[in-house]
């Protein structure tokens, strides 16, 4: 059995993955639940876009077995205290930014396995940190769940699509995609030799403070198993970008590799199909 959890609000990059699934066999479940334990108290949990009816007329071309839409109460029943720290993965950039975030992914994240029981579960590659917490806290907890991770899915100018992009405004849409510009050049740089991560960083720096509509949060380029800064470049490794947009807060990133490599390839370079550690 597959399972795609999501938080609804559903998007071509969340039908990607259903699609991943349906392509692979089995059955297939999609979660939808937006968690209120992964939001602080000044994020965005009470204005998160919420259409259920409108996420079932998507999915309903990949003909799921089950949609499993759960209450909070449902998830987290009076009383309920346990709670999964994902350890030093989870501490950095977006930990960092949003203290307790990944305690909250990590935690649903573990329920939903327990309550599905799938064989094999399917992330996208744009919430990367994410990915990597996962995949340690399935290794870490033995928890036989195959994880997947598919490739991000983009607007035709770059744009990682998300739920959060429906918050921007027309100009800050029209900036939005200067993070992807960012990394697309560090990716370039590297790929024509360039293998300083100060160089490259500096480029992708240099991108984002050309458009005034852009508040940088970070920019770092980390080797994808424990998400440490490297110093020199190599395939496999990962830039990451964080920024504000007007008022809203977006995430991007992009794999190192050379030119004819696909995003399969650059995938599995980040993430061996082999458990973490």
């Amino acid at each position: 059995m597959a399972l795609v959890p999501t938080m609804g609000a559903l998007h071509e990059g969340h039908l990607s993955l259903a699609r991943r699934a349906r392509t692979e066999g089995g059955a297939l479940v999609v979660s939808i639940f937006v968690n209120p334990a992964q939001f602080g108290p000044s994020e965005d949990f009470a204005r998160y876009p919420r259409n259920l009816e409108r996420d079932l007329e998507r999915l309903g071309p990949f003909a799921p077995e089950a949609v499993f839409a759960p209450s909070a109460l449902d998830v987290y029943p009076s009383g309920f205290s346990t709670q999964v720290d994902p350890g030093e993965i989870g501490m950095g950039f977006e930990g960092a930014s949003r203290p307790g975030h990944f305690r909250g992914v990590a935690t649903v994240v573990l329920k939903l396995f327990n309550l599905v029981r799938p064989s094999v579960a399917y992330f996208g590659q744009k919430d990367f940190q994410q990915c990597g917490v996962i995949r340690c806290m399935v290794a870490d907890l033995n928890v036989p769940v195959r994880v997947v991770v598919c490739p991000t899915v983009r607007d035709p100018d770059g744009l990682a699509l998300s739920s959060r992009n429906s918050y921007l405004a027309p100009e800050d849409r029209h900036a939005a995609p200067v993070l992807y510009q960012s990394l697309r050049l560090a990716q370039e740089i590297f790929q024509a030799g360039e293998i300083r991560a100060s160089a490259l960083l500096d480029a992708m720096q240099s991108v984002l403070a050309g458009e005034p509509r852009i508040s940088v949060d970070y920019t770092a380029i980390v080797e994808p198993a424990a998400l440490k800064p490297v110093a020199e470049v190599e395939t496999g490794h990962v830039a990451l970008v964080a920024a504000r947009v007007g008022a809203t807060r977006l995430i991007d990133n992009l794999i190192f590799g050379p030119r004819c490599a696909t995003e399969a390839e650059l995938i599995d370079s980040a993430f061996p199909q082999s458990a973490p550690r």
